[in-house]
């Protein structure tokens, strides 16, 4: 039985003292990296590698540790100082290390470090590699704020971080304009989000008197309807900023721009996954508004369908890639709004998603590291003889991504699909055709990529990674293939605590739904296989008259609606603002100016300087005031 006592954290202790080094140890670097310039030029990098394993050393050890210590001493509070105090009120800093922020805290450091080795090769040639990983290492520090805080303003502190980060991961090129605007518009469009989320901590500490995690979900359950939609539906809008959801998705292609291990790391593990577990984490307010709950459902739908959709239409290795990180966060969504049933399978695919997604993007890189940065499918094919360890680690990720039996995503995704059809008919109808639709892109893409005839330009001479890019695909491809199959089952139990949530244990037998999805899932591949793989891929994309093609392409026309519900009506009302400034205060600031100048001129001409004019002045003056005194005195 789960309770609001049993779900209290105890004092650390031990190894949990420690935890804050986890965060300060990459922003320490990160810092030393910025501020000691070219002398790092070097051995920088390493320095950056080694404070993320760091870390995750330290998340190994605490998670250890969580493993032997009973279930109800599990969640950790670890305090660290007195942040705000004002009157009797006061906010403490401090960190919750529990089941779910672990999980969290192992990805993030886990398959960052993979990333950070990978960058090492993929950025040798780079004369600003060293900012490049101090940039990385702040991002994983701010990251690991995010998940480790004890309440809502530490978690916005990180929230912030991964903001500002990505902004300059993502423009890091930023000799190149297309870099440079995509930075800023995931910067941007991600503020829109962040306005939701600071406006439900303010209701927050209005209506609670607190931010901390444990006060809101003990106070939850008295929170009044309308506020509970409220707070909800805003924290539901700083998700879809962060995570990509519709209808602030626009952000996630133009990212590809970054360097690939920004991909792989920021849009496919780590930063995209936020608003999934600002929602599970925020479970309580939630399960209050069936409204709140009912348009996170919405969302996950609409956006893995959308994103789907746009991954079908894209010859931009990335960019597929893009979209399908758009999807699949999308059922992590729809999962974490069907309530109960679906918190532990949303972080669930969140994990394996993790590893086969970095794989798939870090991969990419590989390929593009054999293209020379070529990023055009239809300028490969034929990879698979000459680029196999790249081809054998992105299969096991591609056969993880469309769920095929025993691969990590044949657990966690089908999972989500299964308990979709449970809350919602429509739900569920809406995640199968979303995996068939997978298996449709994906097919697309290997073929195109790895499989055919060559189609390489000239130049063009492909050749394998180094070591130092190929290894992080071989572990990243291993836990694609095993992640699942270790987590099934355990995870619900392992996550209970942490999201009061009971789930029903999961069998490896699949039900009617299971044979369901296989089922759509090979239609998928068969007619990728038909439209890509009997016949010649052309070298050049064709124009399309389709008008699913031409949506796709131009990501569903995001930037024309954003440009037309947003972008538009506020430069008319600036417009219509600076016009009103013109015509209405300034003139009136320059009537009264006038004004006042007009009486200045004609004031200046009293003063003649002629002393007969002054006491003739002054005689008239004198008779004026003596004859109001006389007139007094007479009324």
């Amino acid at each position: 039985m789960i309770t609001l006592e049993s779900l209290a954290p105890v004092a650390a202790s031990g190894m949990f003292s420690y935890a804050w080094l986890m965060i300060a140890v990459p922003a320490a670097v990160a810092a030393i990296l910025l501020l000691f310039g070219r002398i790092l030029d070097r051995i920088g990098h390493w320095f950056a590698v080694a404070a993320v394993v760091f870390s995750f050393s330290i998340a190994v050890c605490l998670f250890s540790q969580q493993l032997l210590s009973p279930p109800d001493a599990r969640a950790v509070a670890v305090p660290l100082f007195e942040w705000i105090t004002t009157g009797s009120w006061q906010v403490s800093a401090g960190l919750l290390i529990d089941q779910l922020s672990i999980l969290f805290a192992l990805l993030v450091t886990g398959v960052g470090s993979l990333i950070h080795i990978y960058s090492v090769g993929y950025m040798a040639h780079d004369e600003r590699r060293r900012r490049f990983f101090a940039y990385l290492n702040l991002f994983i520090a701010a990251m690991l704020t995010l998940v480790l805080a004890d309440n809502y303003l530490v978690l916005f502190v990180g929230w912030e971080g991964v903001g500002l980060a990505s902004y300059l991961l993502i423009g890091f090129w930023q000799h190149k304009p297309s870099a440079a605007a995509a930075g800023t518009k995931a910067f941007v469009m991600n503020r829109v989000g962040d306005l939701g989320l600071t406006m439900a901590i303010m209701t927050m500490l209005a209506l609670f008197g607190s931010s901390a995690f444990t006060a809101v979900n003990a106070a939850a359950p008295h929170l009044d309807p309308f506020w509970a939609t409220t707070i909800g539906l805003l924290l539901l809008l700083g998700a879809c900023g962060k995570s990509a959801q519709v209808p602030l998705q626009a952000w996630l292609l133009d990212a590809m721009e970054g360097p690939t291990p920004v991909s792989a790391l920021i849009h496919a593990a780590t930063m995209v996954t936020a608003g999934v577990y600002l929602v599970v984490r925020s479970h309580a307010i939630f399960e209050m508004s069936s409204a709140a709950s009912t348009a996170v459902v919405v969302v996950g739908c609409v956006t893995l369908l959308a994103g789907a959709w746009i991954g079908t239409s894209k010859d931009d290795i990335k960019k597929v890639l893009a979209g399908s990180t758009m999807s699949q966060i999308g059922y992590m969504m729809l999962a974490a709004g069907l309530g109960p049933v679906g918190y532990a399978f949303a972080i669930f695919h969140l994990l394996t998603h993790g590893f086969f997604k970095a794989n798939m993007f870090l991969g990419a890189g590989s390929v593009m590291h054999a293209m020379d940065d070529d990023v055009n499918m239809r300028h490969y094919g034929g990879l698979w003889k000459v680029t196999r360890i790249t081809f054998w680690t992105f299969a096991m990720g591609y056969l993880a991504i469309i769920g095929f039996p025993g691969f990590a995503g044949y657990f966690s995704k089908d999972h989500i699909i299964e308990a979709a059809f449970e809350v919602s008919t429509l739900a569920g109808v809406t995640a199968l055709i979303g995996a068939g639709i997978t298996a449709f892109y994906m097919t697309r893409l290997m073929v195109m990529t790895f499989l055919g005839e060559k189609r390489w330009r000239e130049h063009v001479h492909p050749h394998e990674s180094p070591k130092l890019m190929t290894v992080p695909l071989i572990i990243l491809a291993f836990f694609s293939v095993i992640g699942g199959a270790l987590m099934n089952a355990w995870i619900q139990d392992w996550l209970e605590p942490a999201t009061g949530a009971h789930v029903q244990e999961t069998s490896l037998v699949p039900g009617p739904i299971g044979w369901s999805t296989m089922l759509v899932v090979a239609a998928g591949i068969a007619l990728a296989w038909w439209i890509f793989g009997m016949r010649p891929v052309p070298a050049v994309s064709p124009a399309s008259a389709n008008p699913f093609t031409v949506a796709g392409r131009n990501d569903l026309f995001g930037d024309a609606v954003n440009n037309a519900v947003v972008v538009q009506p506020t430069l008319a009302l600036s417009r219509g603002l600076v016009a009103n400034d013109d015509r209405i205060i300034d003139a009136g600031a320059d009537g009264l100016a006038s004004v006042f100048t007009g009486l200045s001129t004609q004031t200046r001409r009293l003063q003649t300087g002629q002393v007969r004019a002054y006491a003739l002045t002054m005689m008239i003056g004198v008779l004026l005031v003596g004859a109001v005194m006389i007139l007094t005195q007479l009324g």
